[in-house]
């Protein structure tokens, strides 16, 4: 079983933020959203591995929670 990586991997990972960021600039809320959807299943397909998708669905439901 693979594992999911939690630790920085992204080279100038500020500077990846920002560029996804900007992707946002002038999008409604509904486009936004939109695009965001499209990424992270382009994202998902490029990683094609079902155990590491099932892990961040849950870091990313869990890593919200305050209680």
């Amino acid at each position: 079983m693979s594992t999911l990586i939690l630790s920085p991997n992204i080279p100038n990972g500020d500077d990846f933020y920002a560029k996804l960021l900007n992707v946002h600039e002038g999008l409604s809320k509904e486009q936004s959203d939109a695009l965001n959807a499209r990424l992270i299943l382009l994202l998902s397909n490029h990683i094609g591995n079902i155990d590491i998708l099932e892990q961040a669905l849950i870091v990313a439901k869990t890593a919200g929670r305050t209680s």
